[in-house]
């Protein structure tokens, strides 16, 4: 039976190391939700959860904690990128008023 929850994971997995490089490589939050990626954050830890209560350790709890490893990096990169987005966006402002 955990075959297929395995497959499901990975499928779905398979989408969060694209976000967390396109993150890196455009440095904006655009197209991105803080929301979305905290949703997805905390299904991963109820997964978890439930794996460990009912005491299912297997293969399929090392993908459950991958991808939350993932998701988690995103929404890092999340703040880290809007932080940066503040300060071009100051700076832009403060160059403004200059001129």
């Amino acid at each position: 039976m955990q075959i297929f929850e395995f497959v499901m994971l990975v499928c779905f997995g398979l989408s969060w190391p694209i976000s967390v490089y396109k993150s890196i490589k455009s440095k904006t939050t655009q197209g991105k939700s803080v929301v979305f990626i905290i949703a997805i954050i905390m299904g991963y830890i109820s997964g978890i959860v439930g794996k460990i209560v009912n005491n299912q350790l297997s293969y399929v709890l090392t993908i459950y904690c991958f991808n939350l490893i993932i998701v988690s990096t995103d929404l890092v990169l999340f703040f880290i990128n809007h932080k940066n987005e503040k300060i071009i966006k100051m700076e832009k402002e403060t160059n403004e008023r200059k001129c």
